[in-house]
């Protein structure tokens, strides 16, 4: 009864200083986007309060002007797909004739006369993939061909048609709205994800359902989870063409997906997913709406992403600069939270759900492993997939890190600064990962041993919160050419006390995320 009345105790405190860094924090930032708004860039008039709202990230600004007429799209292409598929009872090849066709209306518009460069790509992977599936270089061929599409697609800007000849250079007047090559690393995802399903199911490899669903409560209940469908080969008529092209630009999910599996969309399209009902995909989209409203006010009274953009943060204090960059990474990751999951909501009315890219808010990660696995989560699942396992899993686990995090810096764009971003992330992942192995041999078995496992826990977590939040200063505030100078100001004696509060704040958060599953547990 003591130890349960003093965690009480200190959930109280946790709850009250958690609530007072906040107010400060929060009016603090008031303060700072009040006294430099006149050399912020990217601000313009915003519709809350007759305030400014911060647009400085083009992502962002891309996504949210162009909400409008993807909601219109949406509908009509939601309306024409279940009107079709009920109307004639279309399934798997049926639904992916008629999705191919409103897909590639969707990227006309998109890229206007580059689709060819897509359908081309596409084709050529394809048919080389169908071509050598028996050869045991097979793997190397797929990697090879996709990696260096990856690299070319950048180095060549999307490629200018005039580069193949004069005859075709009219046709560079005519390439839409959206560059092509930028959507094409989420092709490239899905080329991949083909090629390994396909050549699994070419060599007939087993998945025991029987044994999967003992151990899973969903498939148990009678419905179907993701793990399932993915790991469940298709019959070798399922890798078709035209199944092949649907999957690669299929409307919903093509922009930014989720991602998911080659098996698991065409198995929902042969039969729609079951987990979602009518009432919750609309409570769903409810839930988006209310965040959608949060990103508005968030933008129109804090303008974290402006300072980030506008090079000012040499200029602030060192309590300053991790207002801006707690803020950037809040920003960041509500953007994309509301990104993937207008997708995700689009793709679960067509009948197809995809895996959640944000299960768990940035704010209740305490762990690297942790915050990899919530952010962008789909993708996390496709590089266990595709390239975690396959290289040797936690058997090489030190080793594995270096190759998937370079990949991934590579595939979000040509640029030093997220490729320090991805060796920084696997040098902080070293430490943790080494002593996550040795706890797992030792277990407290006296309540000062759990008292002491527990406050460690909480300072190792703090330790991790301030190196994330270093990886992405590098990443995306400051970047490496600017770090020398971030470090020494942050090294200088009028910092030290800063630095010591914003670690100990940390570490009070650490302890509130270890209260927040507590009761999650019991609940």
């Amino acid at each position: 009864m003591g130890s349960f009345s003093w965690k009480q105790l200190e959930l109280g405190l946790v709850l009250l200083y958690a609530a007072s860094f906040y107010a400060v924090f929060f009016q603090r930032s008031l303060h700072l986007s009040h006294d430099y708004v006149g050399r912020l860039y990217g601000l313009r008039k915003g519709w809350i309060a007759g305030r400014l709202n911060d647009i400085s990230d083009p992502q962002w600004r891309s996504f949210r002007d162009n909400l409008p007429i993807l909601t219109v799209v949406m509908g009509t292409f939601v309306t024409i797909a279940n009107f079709l598929r009920y109307q004639y009872g279309l399934k798997g090849r049926g639904m992916s004739l008629l999705w191919t066709i409103i897909s590639l209306c969707y990227l006309v518009y998109l890229h206007g006369a580059c689709v060819l460069f897509i359908l081309a790509i596409g084709s050529a992977n394809y048919f080389i993939l169908k071509t050598f599936v028996e050869s045991r270089y097979y793997m190397g061929i797929l990697w090879g061909f996709n990696v260096a599409f990856l690299v070319l697609n950048r180095v060549y800007e999307g490629y200018p048609f005039s580069l193949f000849g004069q005859r075709l250079a009219f046709l560079d007047n005519f390439r839409g709205t959206f560059r092509w090559h930028i959507c094409f690393n989420f092709v490239v995802l899905r080329m991949i994800s083909y090629g390994w399903d396909y050549y699994a199911a070419f060599n007939r490899r087993p998945f025991d359902l029987k044994r999967h669903m003992q151990r899973c409560e969903v498939c148990s209940s009678g419905k179907t989870c993701y793990h399932a469908l993915q790991e469940k080969g298709l019959h070798i008529e399922k890798y078709s063409f035209c199944m092949y092209m649907c999957y690669l630009i299929y409307a919903p999910l093509y922009i930014s997906g989720p991602i998911l599996s080659f098996n698991a969309f065409a198995a929902q399209l042969e039969m729609p997913q079951k987990s979602y009902s009518l009432v919750r995909i609309c409570f769903y989209g409810l839930r988006w709406c209310l965040a959608f409203f949060l990103m508005e006010l968030l933008t129109h009274f804090f303008f974290y992403n402006a300072f980030a953009k506008s090079g000012l943060w040499w200029q602030l204090s060192p309590f300053q600069v991790f207002i801006v960059a707690y803020g950037v990474i809040n920003f960041m990751w509500l953007k994309f939270f509301l990104i993937w999951r207008f997708f995700r909501f689009w793709s679960l009315v067509n009948g197809v759900e995809t895996p959640e890219n944000m299960p768990r808010c940035i704010s209740n990660c305490h762990d690297l492993e942790t915050f990899w696995k919530s952010w962008h989560a789909s993708y996390n699942r496709w590089l266990v997939r595709y390239m975690y396992i396959p290289l040797g899993g936690s058997k090489r686990k030190l080793l594995n890190i270096w190759v998937i995090f370079t990949f991934v810096a590579i595939w979000h764009d040509l640029e030093w600064k997220l490729v320090a971003w991805a060796w920084l992330t696997c040098i902080f992942l070293i430490p943790e990962i080494v002593v996550k192995s040795i706890a797992k041999t030792f277990k407290a078995t006296s309540a000062l041993g759990e008292f002491f496992s527990y406050e460690l826990g909480a300072m190792s977590g703090a330790v991790t919160i301030s190196c994330l939040m270093i990886a992405n200063l590098v990443g995306y505030v400051a970047g490496p050419s600017h770090i020398k100078l971030l470090i020494s100001r942050m090294m200088e004696k009028e910092a030290r006390f800063t630095l010591a509060a914003i670690f100990f704040t940390f570490y009070v958060a650490v302890k509130l995320m270890f209260h927040i599953g507590d009761i999650r547990q019991k609940v």
